[in-house]
């Protein structure tokens, strides 16, 4: 139970309704600021402006999943204006504060470095990103599906990258009777890619390994797919782009080849918001309870 934490949430999209109903569940005291067009609010949830004053109240503050941009706005999907996090918003929380957030940009980083509050990114927990996985393969294919006239089955079916999404990715393929190709950067990966039965190639030699792709999947971080790749592949090819923006893809040069590209990060908070929130829930629940509670039981 969460009794005698407060906890103060600003903005976010359709997931975060989840994690505030679940706080709400483990007793917390919950404030939230920009959700006045939230048409059902949980009862118990206390709707407050964003100011200095609430955030001074907080034990916990927790943030959008994309956390804000580099000028400090925040995404809040159910707020009538715009929200903005300022230094004056970060210098009222207490020296003991948390801050959650899904993922963040060096702005809040700076932000919270400045005013010596510890950040916590839940979705650099392997358990969430893991969770997480099977919401983005499931997206993702409904992507390729709509984008496609050929059946997933039968097809050449590339994914670049076999850390936690590009895993699940790879299976679901080819549970889907794919015929999986996998790029990757690490030999012992190599030889896993290879037990599970896939056919494995080093990201080095991808130019190489393209010309009979009909769909590809890239889960890495950083320019994969050049113009030099894409010179080489067959123009029905269809690729997804599963990376955080900007993705790993040259979308200029595959227009003009007349190649159908496509950048889809943060498909959990856009095809299974619900999941995607109970995920988030889990995983901030748990580290307020490592975190928060320990620190109060050590008082």
């Amino acid at each position: 139970m969460l009794t005698g934490i407060r906890i103060v949430f600003l903005g976010g999209d359709a997931r975060q309704l989840e994690v505030i109903r679940r706080c709400v569940e483990m007793n917390a005291a919950v404030s939230a600021a920009g959700f006045d067009q939230w048409e059902t609010p949980v009862p118990g949830v206390s709707m407050e402006p964003m100011t200095a004053e609430l955030l001074g109240t907080a034990d916990v503050l927790v943030l959008p999943v994309a956390g804000c941009d580099e000028e400090g706005k925040l995404n809040a999907l159910y707020s009538s204006g715009p929200l903005q996090l300022l230094d004056e918003h970060i210098a009222a929380l207490r020296a003991d504060c948390i801050v959650y957030t899904g993922m963040a940009k060096d702005y809040l980083r700076a932000l919270c470095t400045r005013h010596s509050l510890k950040l916590v990114e839940l979705l650099d927990r392997d358990d969430v990103a893991i969770y997480n996985s099977i919401p983005t393969a499931e997206g993702a294919l409904v992507i390729a599906i709509q984008n496609t006239d050929f059946t997933i089955h039968g097809s050449n079916s590339m994914v670049l990258g076999i850390g936690r999404t590009g895993f699940t990715m790879a299976r679901t393929l080819q549970g889907l009777g794919a015929r999986v190709s996998v790029g990757v950067r690490k030999q012992e990966h190599y030889a896993r890619a290879e037990e599970m039965g896939w056919k494995p190639f080093m990201t080095g030699a991808l130019q190489l390994h393209v010309e009979e792709a009909d769909l590809i999947f890239n889960t890495i971080p950083g320019m994969m797919l050049t113009a030099e790749v894409l010179s080489c592949l067959p123009g029905h090819c269809v690729i997804i782009d599963l990376a955080s923006a900007p993705g790993g893809c040259d979308f200029r040069y595959a227009e003009k080849r007349g190649i159908k590209a496509i950048l889809a990060p943060g498909l959990p908070g856009i095809v299974a918001p619900a999941s995607a929130g109970k995920i988030m829930a889990g995983a901030l629940l748990q580290s307020i309870s490592d975190e928060v509670l320990h620190t109060l039981g050590n008082e």
